[in-house]
């Protein structure tokens, strides 16, 4: 169990099904699961979950008091007594204004073209796996109705069997066109569509086949390695005719299903399923100035081809990768670098891997805090950056905002963003049984988690009406429940967000700085450069008192 973490809370009323990792999910989180972690009583209960439960009849009192070891939990957030920074146009520093549903949380990023996003949320790369194929509707209209980025992970095209590859170049490919228009269908101008490219993406020209298809509808995404593993991304499949597909497709597939005895365990049943791989980027190159000639041809390419948007996401490589990612994006005037720690993913890393690859999120995202701030030191344009790997709250998103600030622009959240569209679909399946099969459903009744909250849609989730009120009676038939669940869920992270701001006298989450946080422990302020918390205006309290 992750230092920090409990199993179950019983303030908020929650219980983790298996060990809780550093986000507050569990280490492994299943499709079908009945609850009740904080983040699944939040897709339905919403900003109802910032709270203890049973107000009225108790009294709550925090035991985070002890940091022990360097991760996000042992930073704290600082709070202010007096002043207002960052209040819109119109508002006064009266106390009527500075309330925290006036706190802005919409934030932008990008070079010459701005991307709005209305909380600073974007979500993992949603790619080949099939939990992201299952679930993508609910993804899509959930991100397009709050208005936030949703990215397309890598393979979708090379995995779609429907696809058309001729002479190396996808000409056709259903899957990411369906990926693609859901998102689309509901967008009104806040988030964007952020499709990824690997080894074998860029061979099967699917930048081409994007801008051909959606033009400046969509952001291409060029990606070095993974955040929860060293090696090229995965899916496990458990049908021998897909497997050899796939091989014959280009891709590594472990064990290689075109071997006679192999497909004799698998008719046996010695063998079930198939690991495919993808490759490993950049192998035939052997310094950081080959690597950064090799970027920027590709940059340089992507702009000829017509692309106006173009953002990396880098894995939690060590310092010199980091730097290089910085500083490569920096120099290309790229819209967006995400630095993705080893935080989780959608399932498909070898575990010991995952356990013990790669930088933590915290330290990693430090490093990349010391080196933009190196560059912009040099007077360079920094490209904004996006913190990601374990993070599902709003305190988490507060403190990485603040400790990358002014860099960090965005947080991208993985695990968490998935947890509503799975629960969506569960329920959705109950209350609509001859859609279950559609939704990729897995209960045949309520959990008593959600029993407990209602039996109907509109009882359930405390942003249906919110979500209603966008898009209209008539159109609620055709939004899934796990985008209403993401809506919600989204509303509570919003609203979380904002009054940690206002607490810290930030009316605009543009005025957020690493003066917001503190270290809990001497450690963490090595590690971090954030002061420990008795350090922290100190010596202003020490002129106060002999003043």
């Amino acid at each position: 169990m992750s230092i920090g973490q409990q199993k179950s809370n019983d303030v908020l009323g929650t219980v983790n099904r298996g060990n809780p990792a550093e986000s507050g999910l569990c280490t492994l989180c299943r499709a079908d699961c009945q609850g009740k972690c904080e983040t699944f009583m939040s897709c339905m209960k919403g900003r109802k979950m910032l709270y203890p439960r049973d107000f009225g009849a108790i009294t709550a009192g925090s035991d985070n008091i002890t940091h022990v070891g360097v991760s996000y939990n042992s930073l704290r957030v600082q709070g202010y007594n007096y002043g207002a920074y960052g209040l819109a146009k119109g508002l006064s520093s009266e106390a009527d204004d500075c309330i925290f549903p006036n706190v802005n949380i919409e934030v932008e990023f990008g070079n010459e073209v701005k991307t709005k996003s209305r909380l600073p949320i974007l979500s993992g790369a949603l790619g080949s796996t099939f939990v992201a194929a299952k679930y993508w509707e609910s993804f899509a209209v959930g991100a397009a109705l709050v208005g936030y980025p949703i990215v397309v992970g890598e393979n979708v095209v090379g995995v779609d069997k429907q696809s058309v590859i001729k002479n190396g170049r996808i000409e056709i490919s259903p899957e990411l066109d369906r990926r693609v228009d859901t998102y689309l269908r509901y967008h009104d101008g806040y988030g964007a569509i952020i499709v990824q490219m690997n080894v074998e993406d860029t061979r099967n020209g699917v930048a081409d086949y994007v801008l051909r298809k959606y033009g400046d509808k969509a952001i291409i995404e060029l990606k070095w390695g993974q955040g929860a593993k060293d090696i090229g991304g995965e899916i496990q499949v458990t049908d021998l005719d897909y497997a050899v597909f796939l091989k014959n497709r280009g891709y590594i597939v472990d064990p290689d299903p075109t071997l006679p005895e192999v497909q004799q365990a698998f008719k046996s049943g010695a063998i079930r399923s198939f690991a495919r791989h993808s490759r490993l980027g950049y192998t035939d190159l052997s310094s950081s100035d080959q690597v950064q000639e090799s970027f920027m041809t590709a940059i340089d390419d992507l702009r000829k081809m017509g692309y106006k948007r173009i953002t990396l996401k880098t894995g939690s490589y060590g310092m010199e990768a980091l730097a290089m990612s910085i500083k490569f994006a920096t120099d290309a005037r790229l819209d967006l670098l995400t630095i993705d720690g080893s935080g989780g993913g959608t399932g498909m890393s070898p575990w010991n891997m995952m356990e013990t690859w790669g930088v933590p999120s915290i330290l990693l995202h430090s490093k990349a805090y010391e080196y933009a701030s190196i560059l912009a030191q040099r007077g360079k344009k920094v490209v904004d950056l996006a913190f990601g790997g374990g993070i599902a709250r709003e305190d988490q998103m507060f403190k990485a905002l603040a400790l990358g600030a002014p860099f960090a622009k965005m947080i991208c959240i993985g695990r968490a963003t998935m947890i509503p569209g799975f629960l969506g679909a569960n329920i959705e399946g109950v209350l609509k049984p001859e859609r279950k099969a559609a939704v990729n459903g897995n209960w045949n009744e309520l959990a008593k988690s959600v029993a407990e909250t209602g039996a109907k849609p509109e009882e359930i989730f405390a942003g249906y009406y919110d979500v209603q009120k966008k898009v209209g009676a008539n159109e609620m038939k055709n939004i899934p429940f796990g985008a209403i669940a993401i809506w919600t869920l989204c509303d509570k992270l919003a609203a979380g967000l904002q009054q940690l701001l206002a607490g810290a006298r930030r009316f605009d989450i543009s005025e957020i700085s690493r003066f917001d946080l503190t270290s809990g422990n001497r450690e963490t302020e090595r590690e971090t450069g954030i002061p420990f918390i008795t350090e922290v205006q100190d010596e202003k309290a020490k002129r106060l008192l002999n003043s």
